[in-house]
Formats: structure tokens, sequence, C-alpha cells
């Protein structure tokens, strides 16, 4: 069974000592390590060296990224001046790897020192103050990768450490987390399948009751009268689906709290000739005001987005 590949990410000479705990401590979990140092990277003879590194970075099943106080060395894609000044925009390889992972939406977590995070707080409140001696980082591009880090919507897990230590316990609490949710998921769509297959079944068997009943009631009774009683039937069968369906609908969720029907919230929206009309039906099924406002509010919201 093939090992889980966890990308390692971070500058080198800086974090060198954590990257071997780690290294040792993702191979304990049965995981299979990637560094770049350890010649766990194919480099491809054709293209830079860290084209071979996004490339791989894309292809591990977990991404750890571990930010220090250097930025790291510009990409090859870039026009490479040796030395850089404190406050000169770049991209680095490390911040370029994290992208590759997140493209692919490869589960990711993110290991800042706490020196770092610091000074990034002394940062966000003097952004365009550059008389500002940083004691910790090389560079003001670590603050706008963490920046670009911290406000993603999701794929951001950030953990402050001091101690390699400290680093293994929140990485295998959220690994273990990870498995976890697994096992659900694989529960849930068990369960899931489980229930497809008996609504199929029971639609199977409704059906088949349908047209037994049309039968029986064809051959007993009045060919007319028959006919007129299988159409009301269809019919009920017809309102009791457009019920389901219309109980779903935010609109209408609402108004049942309040113990008004799926019928008569139905007949609500329905009758309502205008917005002031539909809040003074609102307002006479709830009883509430309040209630009435609220459900005018969120379609008018609606109604303005549509527009």
């Amino acid at each position: 069974m093939a090992k889980p590949r966890v990308f390692l990410s971070s500058t080198f000479y800086d974090l060198k000592q954590v990257r071997s705990t780690l290294e040792n401590f993702i191979a304990s979990l049965g995981y299979g390590p990637v560094l770049s140092e350890k010649g766990s990277i194919a480099y491809s003879p054709d293209a830079a060296l860290d084209e071979s590194c996004y490339r791989e970075a894309k292809g591990c099943d977990i991404f750890v990224l571990i930010i220090g106080g250097p930025y790291g060395s510009e990409v090859s894609e870039s026009d490479r001046v040796e030395t850089k000044g404190f406050f000169e925009r770049y991209e680095s390889i490390t911040r370029k790897e994290y992208e590759s992972a997140i493209e692919r939406d490869i589960p990711t977590y993110v290991l800042l020192e706490k020196s770092v995070f610091s000074e990034y707080e002394t940062f966000k409140r003097n952004r365009d103050n550059q008389t500002i001696n940083y004691a910790h980082v090389d560079s003001v591009n670590i603050f706008g990768f963490i920046d670009y880090i911290l406000t993603r919507p999701r794929g951001n897990p950030v953990y402050h450490f001091e101690l390699s230590t400290e680093i293994e316990t929140w990485l295998r609490e959220q690994w273990a987390g990870l498995f976890r949710e697994l096992i659900r998921s694989r529960a849930e769509r068990t369960q899931l399948s489980s229930l497809a297959g008996q609504v199929a079944d029971l639609t199977n068997v409704s059906a088949t009751l349908k047209r037994y009943l049309e039968e029986v009631v064809v051959r007993v009774g009045d060919k007319k009268e028959a006919e007129e009683i299988i159409s009301e039937e269809e019919a009920k069968l017809s309102n009791s689906r457009v019920l389901a369906e219309l109980a779903n609908l935010s609109p209408i969720s609402d108004l049942k709290r309040y113990d008004v029907s799926v019928e008569a919230a139905r007949d609500v929206f329905a009758g309502a000739s205008s917005l002031t009309d539909l809040a003074r039906r609102v307002e006479t099924a709830t009883n509430r005001k309040v209630m009435a406002d609220a459900v005018i509010f969120a379609l008018e919201g609606k109604s303005q987005i549509r527009g």
C-alpha cells in the first residue's frame, strides 16, 4: 500500500533542524516525508529546479508549510538579482510551492514562528512606515505572504510555534481529526447509498401499488367513476410532491417555525398581490409584525441582488 506523501516546504538553513525533526516524525507515522534536501524530489533535466518542486507539491497528499524569518530564494521565472532590499517585492520559491498546493486543494497546514508573528502584528499597524528595523525577518514580503495566507477563505490553518515538539503535537492532532473526518465521510456515503436503495425500492413499490389500484378500481366499479377516482388520487400525489418541495424553501420554512402549515404558507405567497399585501398576509398568518418585516426584508434583498 502506498504511503501518504507529506511535502515539507520552508527555507532551508534557518529551519534545518526543524525540518530534520519533522522528517523523522512524519516517517514515524507511516507517512512518506518529501524534502528537497533528501533527494525526495525527481528533478526534470529540461526545467528549472524550482519548477520540479512545484510539480511535486501538487502531487503530494498533505502539504506542510513552515514560515521563519527568511523569505527565501526568488522563483526562477523572474529576473533574479543577487541582493534584494528589505522592501523590494518579489515572489519566493516557498510561496510558489504553497500556491501550487492550494491550487490542487491539498490539505495544507501552516506553521509560523511566534517571533515572526509578533513582528507581523507590528507591521500591520505600520504598513506605510519604512523606517522600522525588524529583528526577525529579512523581507517585507514575508508579511505579504502571511497576509495572503490569513485572508484566504479556507485551507489555511495556522499554528504559532517556538519548539519543534509543539509542531509535532499540533500536527498529530490535526491529522487524527482528518482521519476521523474520513471515517465519518465513508460511513455517511454508505448510509446514503443504503438510503438511496431504500428510496428506489419504495418508488418501485409505489408504482406497483398504483397499477394494482387502477386495475382493481376499473374492474370492480363503473369505468367513468374509476377514472375520476384515479384522477383525484393522482392530483393528491402531485400536490403532496409540490408541498414537499415547498417545505424546503427558505420563506416557507421561516413561516413553519410559527406553526403555519405548508399549505397555508403557500397560500400566503401565492395570493399576495404586492409586498405590502404579502406583509399583511404574513402578519395575519403568524400574528407577528416582526416576522412580516423579516420576510419582506429578505425578499427585497434577494430582488436587489437579482437586479
